[in-house]
């Protein structure tokens, strides 16, 4: 379905931030995509989305492929209406608007009123506590509420492939574990995903095949039940947040070296000078 061949991006005219990926995400799978902050998850998925303008970053080598076809070189409306939607990280819905309003939104490129509402069902059917808050702005949400709104959102225009970035990230242990459960739900339905997460357990619990990223190059790829017990990937993640809240790791029971705190020597003013409400 998706295939990436010797992508290189740059933002402005600093390093590149990408160098020779390559990938394919098959109609029937889910793609997790690894790594730490600055590792180019995200710059991947914009890539796909043709979303790198908005963030001064360009294409500066390889090509990527959808069903056969060359995307690289579309703007970004024409790559949703061939069915590759994204969900941003920080979840990005329309605060003054409603959770219908947003919805409504999301299907403005189906011209479909039957493909319209049966998307909206099964949004619902997903999401529950949306129908219950369908009038409410979509700014007064809880942060699991708007990320389930922004998951739907796209759904809304019936997707073959949903991006989805950092989906777990903010969310209590609780729903994350909705998350994952929702994505597996997405995928048995019939839709491909390439889920960028840096809780590694998670995303580990509903992928398929796993890319991890470092410095911008692949470093890691395999099938999850493979790579799970890597120490490659473990190697990846030191300093990071590959166990998320409360999971002290990759997996359960294993849990990762501790990062060590630097401590700060104890400021004192410099002579002569005093701070308000301090008294020499």
């Amino acid at each position: 379905m998706l295939t990436i061949q010797e992508l290189c991006v740059r933002y402005g005219r600093s390093a590149a931030a990408l160098h020779d990926i390559r990938l394919d995400v098959p109609d029937d799978q889910v793609l997790a995509l690894l790594g730490n902050n600055g590792a180019g998850k995200s710059t991947v998925l914009r890539a796909v989305s043709a979303t790198l303008g908005l963030h001064r970053g360009a294409i500066t080598r390889g090509e990527i492929r959808y069903d056969g076809k060359r995307i690289d070189r579309l703007d970004p409306a024409a790559i949703v209406r061939m069915g590759v939607v994204g969900v941003p990280e920080g979840r990005q819905v329309f605060a003054r608007m409603t959770v219908e309003e947003n919805l409504r939104a999301g299907g403005i490129t189906v011209s479909s009123a039957i493909a319209r509402a049966a998307a909206r069902n099964r949004v619902l059917e997903l999401f529950p506590v949306l129908a219950a808050r369908s009038r409410q702005r979509a700014g007064l949400l809880s942060g699991g509420e708007q990320q389930m709104l922004a998951i739907g959102r796209a759904l809304m225009s019936g997707p073959r492939l949903l991006l989805l970035d950092e989906p777990s990230l903010g969310l209590a242990p609780k729903l994350v574990e909705r998350i994952a459960a929702t994505i597996r739900e997405i995928h048995a339905q019939g839709t491909a995903v390439v889920l960028v997460e840096q809780n590694a357990m998670m995303a580990l619990s509903v992928a398929d095949r796993v890319v991890a990223l470092d410095v911008g190059k692949v470093a890691l790829s395999g099938r999850a039940a493979e790579v799970s017990d890597s120490e490659e990937l473990r190697r990846l993640y030191l300093g990071g947040h590959a166990g998320g809240a409360d999971t002290g790791g990759i997996h359960a029971g294993k849990p990762s070296r501790p990062a060590q705190r630097r401590s700060l020597p104890k400021w004192t003013p410099s002579k002569g000078r005093s701070l308000p409400g301090w008294t020499r």
